[in-house]
C-alpha cells in the first residue's frame, strides 16, 4: 500500500528544467543540450560542404570542358539553361506515347482519302474565285491588242468573264437558265460554302502532314532499337523525323 502511496502522481515532485541564473539574464534563455546538438549539427555540416567545395576548388583540371559551360548561361549569379530547340511538340510526345504507328498510319490514309475526296468535288478553285495563274491569248498584231475583246474571244457575256469555274457561252444562256447568275444572294451563299470547303481542305492537309511525321518518328525509335551501330545524319525538328544511317552489315 506504501508503494502504491508512492506512485501517485498527485504526490510526486514536478521536475523543472534549468533556468537562467539571476546574473545571466542579459544573455538570454539558457541553451538546453537539445538546442545545442541541432545548433552543432548545422554547423558541422555547412563546414563539411565548404571542405568539399575548396577540395574540389584545389583539385579541378583547368582544361576540363562541359557541354553545360556552352548551353547554360548566368543570368543573376544562377546558372539558366539556354533556350534548347524544339525537337518534339507535346501533342507528337502524347501521341507516341499512348498509340501504335499502325493506327497512326491508319488515320493517316484516312485523311488523305478525305482530301482526294475533297480535292475532286472542289476542282482546286481557289475560294474567292479569282485564277491564280494567268492565260495567255495570242494575235498578230498590235492593233488587234488595242481592239481586242474578251468577252467576246470566249463566246460569253462581260458579266462573267472574271468567273473561272462555271462560265456558260451565249448559246447556254439563249437555251438554258443559269440560276447561278439571276441570283446574286446564291452566288454569295455558293461562295460562302466554298471558302468553308477549302478552310476545310487546308485543316485535313495539316493533320495528314503531322500523322506523316508521327508515324516516321515511331519507325526511326524502332530501327534505333537495333543494335547495329548507327550514326546521326539530321537532327529531329518538328516537322521532320530524324535520318540516321546504319552500318551495313551481311546478314546469314
Amino acid at each position: 500500500m506504501s508503494s502504491f502511496r508512492k506512485a501517485l502522481k498527485s504526490r510526486q515532485k514536478n521536475h523543472h528544467e534549468r533556468s537562467q541564473p539571476g546574473f545571466r539574464k542579459h544573455l538570454g534563455l539558457l541553451e538546453k543540450k537539445k538546442d545545442y546538438k541541432l545548433r552543432a549539427d548545422d554547423y558541422h555540416k555547412k563546414q563539411n560542404t565548404l571542405s568539399a567545395l575548396r577540395k574540389k576548388a584545389l583539385e579541378k583540371n583547368p582544361d576540363e570542358f562541359y557541354f553545360k559551360m556552352i548551353s547554360s548561361e548566368l543570368k543573376d549569379g544562377v546558372h539558366v539553361a539556354k533556350n534548347a530547340e524544339v525537337e518534339v511538340t507535346e501533342e507528337q510526345r502524347k501521341m507516341m506515347r499512348t498509340q501504335d504507328i499502325k493506327y497512326v498510319e491508319m488515320k493517316r490514309v484516312a485523311e488523305a482519302k478525305k482530301i482526294e475526296r475533297l480535292k475532286g468535288e472542289l476542282h482546286l478553285l481557289d475560294a474567292d474565285s479569282k485564277q491564280k495563274n494567268s492565260h495567255t491569248f495570242f494575235v498578230d498584231s498590235k492593233k488587234e491588242v488595242q481592239s481586242f475583246d474578251l468577252a467576246n474571244h470566249l463566246n460569253t457575256v462581260p458579266e462573267l468573264v472574271d468567273r473561272v469555274y462555271n462560265r456558260p457561252t451565249l448559246q447556254t444562256l439563249e437555251t438554258k437558265s443559269i440560276r447561278g447568275a439571276v441570283q446574286p444572294r446564291t452566288v454569295k451563299k455558293l461562295a460562302r460554302q466554298r471558302k468553308h470547303q477549302y478552310k476545310i481542305l487546308s485543316q485535313r492537309i495539316d493533320r495528314e502532314k503531322k500523322m506523316f511525321v508521327i508515324s516516321q518518328k515511331i519507325q526511326t525509335r524502332k530501327d534505333l532499337q537495333d543494335k547495329n551501330k548507327k550514326v546521326k545524319v539530321k537532327k529531329e525538328t518538328p516537322n521532320a523525323a530524324a535520318i540516321y544511317k546504319f552500318e551495313a552489315k551481311r546478314k546469314r
